[in-house]
């Protein structure tokens, strides 16, 4: 039977688009920040190099914690943590590669693993929030360790179950000792500290006056004057490089199972490029940590003395904190 011209026409075509099609690149990220924080990143990431990323939400203690459960075949590449415990866990369980030294070298050395196996891509600062239509200024304490005294009974709002606190928790175990955190913790409680869900509900409790102040993450409060700026809410920090006052980082690590290494580097780059950098910057006020974007509205960090931390202790640290937290009677709300 003789083909038809349209018939052979077809099959060239159908060989043409065999040879140089093929399948769509895919990146498969466990992310430990929420999607309105991290979404919009991950959407320009795929729109710009037209590699496909799925992404699966979660609690970054939960997901590290999932990750290491499935092992060599966890279908991730790439795990953003909302704070460098979650992520330091998995670099101690030898789960993650080393990232590109290039890519590492965009970032300082004190935001990112001594041995590249993740790096911060975004920072934010333990801070005060208080209402000032209740708290004098001047009567702010000059250490976090002041707000168990007396003068604060029944002033003080935190989130025990935050991530973010417990890892505030775990370097103060690490700075001052497990003894003197546990005071600390202890003396919250039997000063009637207030005990809330997470970072947003202290700051809108703030902002009512139904607490004067709480312990919280700096751009919670500048998220909540973007949307009032009449709020009564206002941040503080700590002096003299206190505990209380921790810069915190966002990490992205590289899976030691990926199956495609160079994908997820590239996506690592981005996170860490200018575009991403000003996002963090100018729409989640945190603070960029490259030196090519200034934060937005925020004191810069050269011009406040914020305590910095080896973060990849944190990783190894969590359990006994929140043991720590338990023991204390400190329960969340």
């Amino acid at each position: 039977m003789k083909r038809t011209a349209f018939a052979i026409l077809a099959i060239v075509l159908g060989l043409v688009g065999a040879s140089c099609g093929g399948e769509t690149e895919v990146i498969t990220v466990y992310s430990g920040r929420s999607s309105n924080l991290i979404g919009p990143l991950l959407d320009d990431f795929a729109e710009t190099t037209g590699i496909d990323i799925e992404v699966r939400y979660g609690q970054s203690a939960d997901l590290a914690l999932l990750i290491e459960q499935e092992g060599d075949r966890s279908p991730a590449d790439v795990f953003i943590s909302q704070s460098p415990g979650a992520v330091g866990f998995l670099a101690g369980e030898g789960r993650l590669r080393p990232i590109g030294g290039e890519v590492l070298s965009l970032v300082p050395a004190r935001f990112r693993n001594t041995g590249g196996l993740w790096v911060g891509i975004s920072g934010r600062v333990r801070v005060i929030v208080y209402n000032r239509n209740l708290v004098d200024p001047a009567e702010l304490p000059a250490s976090v360790f002041d707000l168990t005294d007396e003068r604060f009974r029944g002033r003080v709002a935190v989130a025990p179950a935050n991530g973010s606190f417990q890892d505030f928790v775990t370097a103060m175990r690490e700075v001052h000792g497990d003894d003197a955190t546990l005071a600390w913790l202890e003396g919250l409680v039997a000063n009637e500290a207030r005990t809330y869900a997470n970072n947003t509900s202290i700051v809108q409790a703030v902002g009512r006056g139904d607490v004067p102040m709480g312990l919280v993450n700096h751009y919670y409060n500048h998220r909540a004057k973007a949307e009032d700026p009449g709020a009564a809410s206002e941040n503080y920090f700590f002096p003299d490089g206190d505990i209380g006052s921790l810069l915190i980082v966002t990490a992205i690590g590289v899976l030691a199972s990926t199956d495609d290494p160079d994908l997820a580097d590239r996506l690592v780059e981005f996170m860490l490029g200018e575009e991403a950098q000003r996002f963090y910057s100018e729409k989640t006020f945190e603070y960029p940590l490259t030196a090519e974007v200034e934060p937005t509205g925020l004191p810069p960090l050269s011009g406040i003395e914020v305590a910095t931390y080896d973060f990849d202790r944190l990783g190894g640290g969590l359990e006994r904190t929140k043991a720590l937290i338990d023991e204390s009677g400190l329960e969340s709300s």
